[in-house]
C-alpha cells in the first residue's frame, strides 16, 4: 500500500453479517409467492444488489411499480428477512475483536451499505456495535447504488478522509467495483463469493474468510494503525 490507511469503511450485509442467504430467501417469498415473477433460486439470488426498488425494477420494468407500492414491497420483504434471520443474528467471527482493535488504533469506520436505514438499525442496535461507527451511509442518502462510488464517497467525506486513506470491506462484486471507482482499496470477506468471482477488479488487497485472518489480525490493522 502506498499509503497507511486511516479509515475503514464497512459493507453491511456479507461483510458484518453473514445473511445474505436469508434476503435472498426473503426476496425468493416475495417475487414468487405476492408477485409470481417466477424465478428460480438462482435467478433471484443474481437480481439481489443494490436498492429494493431497483431490485424490483431489475425485474418488472421501471414504471411497473408505483412509489407506493415500491415501499410496501419492500417493507414486507424486510419482514421476511429480519424475522427468519433474527435467531442467527451474529457478527461474522472475529469481527467484535477486529473492530475493538480499530478502535484502540483511533481508526475511524463506518458503514456504508445499500441497506435501507431500519436494517442497518436491526443490526447494530441488536448487536450494540453502533458506538464503533463515526458514520453511516445507507440506501436512503444515495440516489446511485454500487458500482457506483456514491456509498463509499459519501461515507468517506463524511469522515473527512480520502478515498487512498479508506479501506473497503466488502463481499460482492459491485461492492467491490464500487470501491475501485472511488479510488479505495478492498478486502473480501468471502461469504457469498469464491476468490475468481473478483479476478476482473485490481484493487483487492486480500481475501479473507473471517476476521481472524492473521493477514488483518497480524499486519494489516497494525499498518492501518501507524
Amino acid at each position: 500500500m502506498d499509503s497507511s490507511p486511516k479509515t475503514f469503511l464497512f459493507d453491511l450485509n456479507g461483510t458484518v453479517i453473514d445473511d445474505m442467504h436469508y434476503h435472498a430467501k426473503a426476496w425468493y417469498q416475495v417475487l414468487n409467492n405476492d408477485l409470481n415473477a417466477n424465478l428460480t433460486w438462482d435467478e433471484v439470488k443474481v437480481q439481489m444488489y443494490g436498492k429494493n426498488g431497483e431490485v424490483l425494477a431489475r425485474i418488472f420494468g421501471e414504471e411497473h411499480f408505483s412509489e407506493e407500492e415500491v415501499e410496501k414491497l419492500s417493507e414486507e420483504k424486510e419482514r421476511h428477512y429480519q424475522e427468519a434471520f433474527r435467531p442467527h443474528l451474529k457478527l461474522i467471527n472475529g469481527l467484535d475483536s477486529f473492530l475493538e482493535k480499530a478502535k484502540e488504533h483511533n481508526i475511524q469506520m463506518a458503514i456504508a451499505s445499500a441497506a435501507i436505514p431500519s436494517n442497518i438499525d436491526f443490526v447494530l442496535d441488536n448487536l450494540d456495535v453502533r458506538h464503533y461507527f463515526n458514520a453511516i451511509v445507507s440506501a436512503a442518502d444515495v440516489t446511485r447504488s454500487k458500482p457506483d462510488p456514491e456509498t463509499f464517497i459519501k461515507a468517506a467525506q463524511k469522515l473527512g478522509a480520502e478515498p487512498a486513506e479508506c479501506i473497503v470491506f466488502e463481499d460482492a462484486p459491485k461492492g467491490v467495483e464500487a470501491a475501485q471507482n472511488a479510488g479505495m482499496q478492498c478486502v473480501v470477506i468471502t461469504t457469498a463469493h469464491p476468490e475468481e468471482d473478483f479476478s476482473q477488479y485490481n484493487n483487492v488487497i486480500t481475501f479473507i474468510k473471517d476476521y481472524t485472518d492473521s493477514y488483518i489480525e497480524d499486519y494489516f490493522l497494525q499498518e492501518a494503525g501507524k
